[in-house]
């Protein structure tokens, strides 16, 4: 069986270009996203005329050690810690009681920096490090400390 990780940190941005706030628990929605969030709205600079396109981000908590972004910082919805992310791509996967699928690399982009008002470039310091974007397949409720349970490995 692939590692099981965990929860560090749960953001949501209630409105879009706003602030995000941490939150100890929430609701993923069935194809929408976190509860609360600008993505599960269809909002968001990345939902603009796509609904739907992006619900759940994920970073790897690793990444933010040493890069002064804090995880509010990155706009990410979810940091992890003890999984690989780039390996949940293409399946179906465990956050607590939700069930998300792995969609595509999240391109590390200059939003973040701009909105935190940093000096510092999210897009430079998170090349190669953007973390995950996901769907959520079954809703459920997730926490910090909840586990991500990859799939088993298939071979």
């Amino acid at each position: 069986m692939a590692q099981t990780g965990h929860v560090t940190h749960i953001c949501i941005g209630p409105v879009a270009g706003g602030q995000m706030q941490e939150v100890q628990e929430v609701q993923a929605l069935e194809n929408r996203g976190l509860e609360g969030d600008r993505y599960c709205r269809g909002e968001g600079s990345f939902n603009k005329d796509r609904q739907g396109k992006r619900q759940v981000t994920l970073i790897n908590g690793l990444f933010l050690e040493g890069s002064g972004f804090d995880p509010v910082d990155t706009r990410r919805s979810i940091v992890t810690l003890g999984v690989e992310l780039m390996d949940l791509i293409g399946k179906e996967f465990q956050i607590g009681d939700a069930v998300f699928y792995g969609v595509k690399y999240c391109d590390p982009c200059t939003r973040p920096s701009k909105l935190a008002s940093k000096d510092t470039s999210f897009k430079e310091a998170f090349h190669d490090r953007g973390g995950l974007i996901a769907e959520v397949r079954q809703s459920g409720r997730i926490c910090v400390g909840s586990p991500v349970i990859p799939p088993a490995k298939d071979y």
